[in-house]
């Protein structure tokens, strides 16, 4: 069977498109072979929890193939190369992490991981809607990459509001703190190497939750193109442990975002 047209697509109710759910769970039966290929053709437009629900998906959806005679030899080998989706050359590093999340996990318990699954799910809406690709999610953090570092920002931006205007059980405070970095590392079968990486890591546990942090590569890119309301506050330069040079630091203000916090953490400002 040839793969659908777009007249074809057009026809078909918004259920044949959801298969399956951010845990890897099936949301409706596949009753056909139009269902199978519909699955398949958007499968990298879910915002998994982690691999393992990746896992179970890409798992149920070629036993699925497989019972009507599909060969999905496209869908296959864009899973086994999953670098080929990520940009190479200059790229802007977004690095979310939840502020004091152990206290978190001893008070909310078993309504941890529900929050931290709402979390994610306001992280890789704003990563997705500004263009970015998430690259990792690993305990409390998210870990994304963006081609342009304007959407980068926009991203972070678009972050914290949603943050805000989340409904947190037991009306407690839940509060991301984000950084942004731009270099040049090496893509390779596992990811992205090189010290562009690391310093994303540290510049964003250096921030406050709340805060956006952004290194002068960031600032440089995205300086000219500042969406109204938004400026960019110098904090100095900080020397990061593991990095050969201290790092230029710039907090992102907006009127409708936290503005006040203590000086970064683990790190040390130069003088």
């Amino acid at each position: 069977m040839p793969p659908l047209g777009a007249k074809e697509r057009a026809q078909l109710p918004d259920s044949a498109f959801a298969y399956i759910d951010s845990r890897g769970r099936r949301r409706l039966p596949i009753h056909d072979a139009v269902h199978v290929r519909n699955a398949l053709a958007r499968f990298s437009q879910v915002a998994f929890e982690d691999e393992g629900a990746r896992d179970r998906a890409r798992s149920r959806l070629l036993r699925a193939a497989k019972k009507h005679g599909i060969m999905p030899i496209g869908f296959i080998s864009a899973q086994l190369q999953p670098q080929r989706k990520l940009p190479k050359g200059h790229v802007t590093f977004l690095l979310t992490d939840i502020e004091g999340s152990t206290e978190l996990l001893g008070r909310l318990d078993d309504q941890y991981a529900p929050l931290l699954t709402d979390v994610r799910r306001r992280v890789r809406a704003a990563v997705r809607h500004a263009g970015g690709r998430e690259v990792s999610a690993r305990g409390d953090d998210v870990f994304a990459v963006f081609e342009r570092a304007p959407a980068a920002l926009e991203a972070a931006l678009a972050i914290q509001r949603a943050m805000q205007a989340g409904a947190w059980p037991g009306g407690i405070e839940v509060r991301l703190r984000i950084g942004l970095h731009r270099g040049r590392p090496a893509l390779t079968d596992t990811g992205y190497v090189g010290l562009s990486v690391h310093a994303a890591a540290r510049i964003c546990f250096a921030a406050h939750g709340g805060q956006i942090v952004m290194s002068s590569a960031v600032r440089a890119a995205v300086v000219e193109s500042l969406a109204d309301g938004v400026s960019l506050r110098g904090l100095g330069a900080w020397q990061f442990r593991g990095l050969p040079e201290p790092v230029d630091l710039f907090q992102v203000d907006a009127a409708d975002l936290l503005a006040d916090f203590p000086p970064l953490r683990s790190a040390v400002p130069v003088k």
